[in-house]
């Protein structure tokens, strides 16, 4: 697998998960060198023990400052629909792979673990309350959000992901 640097991305400092997580160790930087990661939908597919050793992965690659954004889909979103295309074992596409269904805390929880800050972006809380925090797809593009994926285009929320950087403070 080549797609270094990965599509969307301006600068080459930013590398897909799967090579900085060892897929190709041709291609794999040396630890602390990456500024970004950029992992959308790829936790999910994940056992929770590798989601831990992918995050910690992802903390020895990064350089101090530098960020992992991550996007997967919510466990909180109100509608049973979504919920039922993207549990596991769901209806959706690639749903039967899906080994966990993140909350903004279970996922949280993950990458505080590894020693990184957590910043959400976007997510449902318990209520089935909408929060969104403005995030910059310069610093790591999100097709399956809030403002880039097109079953928004009414202005609601109908497909959504947890939106957060895991960042290691310098």
């Amino acid at each position: 697998m080549n797609n270094f640097p990965a599509p969307d991305f301006p600068s080459p400092n930013f590398l897909p998960a799967p090579v900085a997580l060892g897929e190709n160790e041709t291609d794999a930087k040396a630890p602390q060198e990456l500024e970004a990661i950029l992992a959308e939908h790829v936790w999910e597919h994940l056992t929770a023990n590798d989601a831990s050793i992918a995050a910690s992965t992802c903390f020895r690659y990064l350089k101090r400052g530098g960020y992992l954004r991550i996007a997967v889909p919510d466990g909180l979103h109100p509608d049973p629909d979504y919920i039922e295309q993207v549990r596991v074992g769901g209806s959706g596409s690639g749903a039967d792979d899906h080994k966990v269904l993140y909350t903004h805390q279970t996922l949280s929880a993950v990458f505080e673990k590894a020693g990184f800050r957590v910043q959400l972006y976007e997510y449902f809380d318990q209520a089935g309350k909408f929060h969104f925090h403005d995030w910059s797809p310069q610093d790591g593009m999100i097709r399956r959000s809030r403002r880039f994926d097109s079953r928004n285009a009414d202005g609601n929320p109908h497909y959504t992901s947890i939106v957060l950087d895991a960042i290691k403070d310098a």
